[in-house]
């Protein structure tokens, strides 16, 4: 399907063959070219929001527990888990991307030592270098499974399929009843 079938993409020949892609998803008709990450900025913007999750699963923690504390318990009672949840997402994005900056690549790798740095944590937490260990192990290669299956559950990108083919699967995936012959 060429681009200038669909009104709103620009025709790929507009642009100069050197140039990046002005859109955030890179088209899978172009060659890859590593581009560094900025390891802080990533893991501070990871890290904040984990600490959103972690506020948000010690606001439940808290609502469970029976205790005189009150409201306040959401921080002096649970409020290890909002560092816990930040601290995990800052080790497991400043480890992803400095390993890509290393390695000048983007693949598998880097998330699998990434969610190794993570699960380490969730080990040390747990105050048990086998269980930091084993944690390292568990969250690298799930995370790096995950991101070798292209970033998503459901396997490979169907969206890249010229949309007969799509219509065919789409078919296939749900059972037909079966037709009934006429007895004359």
């Amino acid at each position: 399907m060429s681009s200038s079938s669909h009104p709103l993409l620009a025709p790929m020949s507009s642009r100069p063959a050197n140039s990046p892609s002005p859109f955030f998803i890179p088209s899978p008709h172009e060659e890859h070219s590593f581009h560094p990450h900025p390891s802080l900025e990533l893991a501070t913007r990871v890290t904040v929001q984990s600490a959103g999750v972690g506020l948000l699963v010690s606001a439940v923690q808290n609502a469970l527990d029976k205790h005189s504390a009150g409201a306040m318990g959401v921080v002096t009672r649970t409020g290890g888990t909002i560092g816990f949840f930040a601290a995990m997402g800052f080790s497991f994005s400043f480890v992803q991307a400095f390993t890509a900056n290393i390695r000048e690549t983007d693949d598998a790798l880097n998330g699998a030592a990434g969610g190794c740095a993570a699960g380490f944590l969730a080990g040390v937490r747990a105050k048990s270098l086998p269980m930091a260990v084993g944690a390292c192990a568990g969250m690298g290669t799930l995370i790096g499974t995950f991101n070798a299956a292209g970033n998503a559950l459901t396997g490979t990108n169907k969206k890249l399929l010229p949309r007969p083919e799509r219509e065919e699967l789409r078919q296939a995936f749900f059972k037909r009843p079966k037709q009934v012959e006429e007895v004359a």
